[in-house]
């Protein structure tokens, strides 16, 4: 076969090509220091890439902004915690001091107020947000868990399920104590003083006071019955009959009252009176008050009280009921809105956020309040807010009766005598209502360590899962040193190799064009 000098020219062409490619290709690498280009370079290399790269990825989304996410999310609900047990502590404080202390009228006085301020302040770590998510209230992010300001209008239809062996208690109610007389004829009219009585009932207390009305047959439906501000009204329970074990399912009738006066008018008005086998609701104070046999029967059969009512107007700092309750929202009647605590079968339902914190592995982030407090903590301090109060009027009252006993205008034989029968009337109520203080403030000490040590659980719990993320974090970050080394050691290469096989592509690429030079320069007319 004959071999011509432009056969031998294209052949040096395309091997000049060749090496041109190669020297581009490992000036590239010692520029870019990877092994590959472009897939077609190295497959096997591409596709070990793609999947370090992918893996990669992953991890840096799980170390760089999930991990960090859900430590801020629990580092604000630990705060909100630590502030909400200060504020629990400040009301073991108050509790102490009017329990065990001989007060003032100025303890009382600086009592109250300060009862007043933590009445306003005591939920308000509740609301605390993380970017704009508030940390406290399950999927509702967006929402407050507490009301933000005064809502006059606001109304719920409120469902609650009373369990009667956790929630009954003891409870003391007063008869009215005596007005101070005003005039030489009230002064005179001795004939009308009453004397503080006592009572002494079990009782248990609702979420809210200030109820509006109650539902006659809470055993329906909200639609199918309405509500009403007083009368009688049927509770449906459900129980276990204490002799045989068999569940008791039955009704129990309550008078509702729209407060306590009216009540003591029902009852004669001497004496706060209710039949052993009965029981009654007090709207003004949310509270569901049993006769001596009614309470043992409920007691004995661990019976649990269903109950509806209507809440109107709700103010600043108290919480929102559909974190806490079945409940509707009734505000717009055409639009009511439906909150659903509780399954049909009285399991609670979880609203738990989770974020990936690695591969098949999530972490809960937050606390629903709802399991850390309830409006017990409001009630207690409206309690203790209504003790101190009752305590520093009759108190007053003695002051005035004193002071009247210095008026020249009482100077009187007559006078005299009958202000110290109003006076010793009022001693009375003062030595009621200091007793009361006194009992009140001490069983509030037992339940603000309950408060604290339920805070301090939740704490604990929060504590245990931030460790796990910290844990979870430093795998995370040696993973990801790991999968960087791999990935470059499939991808890099080394800038020396890189350097030694750019010079010898080089070298190829000069040896081939002056190779190439000399043949170009013969002809068959060398030969001739």
């Amino acid at each position: 076969m004959r071999i011509t000098n432009s056969m031998i020219m294209d052949s040096a062409d395309q091997n000049i090509t060749g090496v041109k490619t190669q020297v581009d290709k490992r000036y590239t690498q010692m520029n870019t220091q990877k092994a590959i280009d472009r897939p077609s370079d190295d497959p096997v290399v591409a596709v070990r890439s793609l999947r370090l790269s992918t893996q990669l990825a992953k991890i840096d989304q799980y170390y760089s902004r999930n991990i960090p996410d859900a430590e801020e999310w629990m580092d604000v609900s630990e705060t909100a915690l630590n502030n909400m047990k200060s504020l629990v502590k400040d009301m073991h404080t108050l509790a102490d001091q009017g329990a065990n202390g001989t007060l003032t009228q100025t303890d009382r006085n600086t009592i109250l107020t300060q009862l007043k301020s933590l009445q306003e302040q005591i939920y308000a770590e509740g609301n605390a947000d993380y970017a704009g998510r508030t940390v406290f209230t399950g999927y509702r992010t967006d929402k407050k868990l507490t009301f933000t300001e005064n809502e006059k209008k606001t109304s719920y239809n409120i469902e609650q399920n009373l369990k009667v062996n956790d929630l009954i208690e003891d409870s003391r109610y007063y008869t009215p104590g005596i007005s101070v007389p005003e005039t030489p004829e009230k002064l005179s009219d001795t004939a009308s003083i009453v004397k503080v009585r006592e009572s002494d009932y079990k009782r248990i207390r609702l979420g809210y006071s200030a109820i509006t009305s109650v539902q006659n047959d809470s055993s329906s439906d909200d639609t199918d019955t309405g509500y009403a501000e007083s009368g009688q009204m049927k509770l449906e329970v459900t129980g276990t009959d204490p002799a045989t074990g068999d569940p008791v399912d039955t009704t129990i009738a309550v008078t509702v009252y729209k407060d306590e006066n009216e009540w003591l008018q029902a009852s004669g008005g001497v004496e706060k009176k209710i039949d052993a086998s009965s029981a009654i609701l007090i709207r003004s104070t949310g509270e569901l008050i049993f006769g001596d046999q009614m309470a043992s029967d409920l007691q004995s059969e661990n019976a649990m009280i269903k109950i509806r009512y209507n809440r109107t107007g709700f103010t600043d700092g108290e919480l929102r009921p559909e974190y806490y309750y079945n409940c509707t929202d009734v505000t717009d009647p055409n639009k009511k809105i439906r909150f659903d605590k509780y399954n049909s079968d009285g399991s609670e339902k979880t609203y738990d956020i989770k974020y990936t914190i690695a591969a098949n592995q999530e972490m809960k982030v937050n606390v629903e309040a709802c399991n850390i407090f309830d409006s017990s903590i409001y009630r207690d301090i409206e309690n203790m807010i209504s003790t101190v109060s009752r305590s520093i009027s009759a108190h007053d009252k003695v002051d005035k009766l004193k002071s009247m006993l210095d008026d020249k205008r009482y100077s009187g034989n007559e006078d005299q005598e009958n202000i110290k029968k109003w006076l010793d009337a009022a001693s009375r109520e003062v030595d009621y209502c200091d007793d009361d203080l006194q009992k009140i403030f001490n069983s509030e000490i037992s339940r603000t360590e309950k408060y604290d040590s339920d805070i301090t659980l939740a704490r604990t719990e929060l504590g245990c899962r931030e460790d796990q993320i910290r844990m979870t974090g430093k795998r995370m970050s040696e993973q990801k040193e790991t999968v960087q080394e791999l990935q470059s050691k499939n991808d890099d290469i080394d800038l020396s190799t890189a350097a030694i096989r750019f010079t010898d592509a080089y070298n190829a690429y000069q040896a081939s064009i002056t190779a190439a030079g000399k043949i170009g320069k013969l002809s068959l007319l060398n030969y001739i």
